[in-house]
């Protein structure tokens, strides 16, 4: 019999795939517990549409996640840090603070987890971080250190 998987299923298959199982696994197992359903022609037809409007709705995320690293590369974000003798900082500047300054400042909200700094920013300058706006698109921050 074959079967339209709805969820992954462990040494079979993956979402959306369409398998082929004898009648008893199906019967059994995988239509009670909805994970799969029977491969008719409606159904497969169904899988059909809902796979162009995933790929639909993909791509218009890949189109905003280019239009919005377009829009980050002309902005900057200002941060301040106390400075000792000898121009030493005390502390750094880690990707929550420059989240929270983009925020107050440009007014975009960009999650922290998503900036790749591979190290806090501990001197005075200006450092360009990069931001992991989707898996196929990276954009860039300018952030610049002033003494407070």
């Amino acid at each position: 019999m074959k079967v339209i998987l709805l969820e992954d299923v462990k040494a079979l298959g993956k979402k959306g795939q369409i398998v082929n199982v004898s009648d008893g696994y199906a019967r059994n197992m995988l239509l009670p517990k909805k994970l799969g359903v029977e491969a008719t022609p409606k159904n497969m037809n169904d899988l059909k549409l809902k796979k162009a409007h995933e790929d639909k709705v993909a791509q218009e995320n890949l189109e905003a996640a280019r239009a919005f690293a377009e829009e980050l590369k002309d902005k900057q974000v200002t941060v301040t840090i106390r400075v000792g003798e000898g121009g030493r900082t005390f502390g750094s500047i880690s990707t929550k603070e420059i989240a929270e300054a983009a925020k107050s400042q440009l007014g975009y909200d960009i999650d922290k987890k998503k900036m790749n700094l591979s190290s806090p920013i501990k001197e005075l300058g200006t450092t360009m971080v990069p931001i992991r706006l989707h898996p196929k698109v990276t954009g860039e921050l300018k952030v610049v250190v002033k003494e407070a």
